[in-house]
Parts: structure tokens; sequence; C-alpha cells
């Protein structure tokens, strides 16, 4: 959780809550087979935890820390990303049935999930430096997943077109911020973007 204290008060500072919303729906889509099917206690576990992290995280945004939650520059559409990502998902599948829909989606939506936190620095121009280390976490999460696509083409011959697509679009939304996290922050300046 990214909170910042200012002497006793606690608040949320830079953070999208749209985005945040839009990674509750990822979680929750891509896990809803916690209805249907049981893996191993330790998977059903991990998902139970990324969806109820995902929804607390909305809920201290919007619900404990409203005072301190910056909605005037958190102002991106996010159905200009859900309805396109929804319709995709429908056309372009493994398999045309519900979990597999809602499988597809997330994967669809989690690699532009990110665009409102973007938009949200470009708006202020600006990020707080705990911001920018949380970002740049998210960031590098997707892109280590180039390493596991590798890894399971090779040693077990399994290519999934849909998740590396994505995942490549979400590494590619995060190669300008990386730049600039690597040629500002790690030097201990503020991110700020140029006029």
């Amino acid at each position: 959780m990214l909170l910042r204290m200012k002497g006793s008060a606690v608040g949320l500072t830079g953070i999208s809550g749209k985005s945040q919303i839009l990674f509750a729906i990822v979680f929750t889509a891509r896990y809803l087979d916690l209805l249907t099917s049981f893996i191993s206690l330790y998977n059903t576990c991990m998902k139970v935890i990324y969806i109820g992290c995902s929804c607390a995280t909305v809920y201290l945004i919007y619900m404990k820390f409203r005072a301190t939650y910056d909605g005037n520059h958190d102002s991106f559409r996010v159905e200009f990303l859900v309805v396109p990502v929804g319709g995709l998902a429908v056309l372009i599948n493994h398999d045309f049935s519900f979990l597999e829909i809602l499988w597809t989606f997330s994967i669809y939506l989690e690699s532009v999930a990110i665009l409102p936190q973007l938009f949200m620095i470009s708006k202020t121009g600006e990020a707080e430096t705990i911001t920018t280390h949380y970002l740049f976490c998210l960031g590098m999460y997707r892109a280590l997943y180039l390493f596991n696509w590798i890894w399971r083409f090779y040693f077990e011959g399994f290519f999934d077109m849909i998740a590396i697509v994505s995942g490549v679009v979400q590494t590619i939304l995060y190669c300008d911020f990386f730049y600039l996290y690597v040629t500002k922050v790690l030097k201990g300046k503020k991110l700020s973007l140029p006029a």
C-alpha cells in the first residue's frame, strides 16, 4: 500500500484510483475460476489474496483515505479501455467459453490498466518518489514475464500468443516511464515531465 505520512496524517497521494479499479477488475475476472475448479490450496490462497488486496486498495483510496485522493487529476475515461478490451476478448480468445473470455479480458485489460496512472502523472507533470518506485515495480513485474515466456517455450514448448502480445504492449507502455525512472529518480531527482 502506498501510504504517505505527514505528521500524524496518513494518506494516498499520486495514486490513480482508476488504475486500481482496473487491476481489481483484472484479478476478479482472471480468478473467477475459483468457483469452478480447484488446483491446489496454494493456488486458491494466492487468487483470494490477489482479489482481496486489489479490492482493499480500491476501498482505501475511495473510502478510508478519500480526503487525500486527487480525483481532479485522475480523470482518465476508463470506459475507453474496458469496452474495446471486452470486445477484443470476445473476438480473439482461445476458446469461446465464459471463463476463457473472462481470462482473456483480464489479460488484455492488465496490459492497459496502468494508462490512467500514467495519464495522471502526465497531467500533474510530476510524481512523488514513492509513486515512481511503485510504478517501476509494477512495470518490472510485467517485464519479468518475458523470462517466464522464454523458460516455458524452451522447456515446455508452451507459447501463448495472447499473453505474449499483451505483455509486450504493457512493457512498451512502460518504456518511457522506465527511461525517466533511470535518468531521474535513480539519480535522486523527482520525476517531473518536460513542459
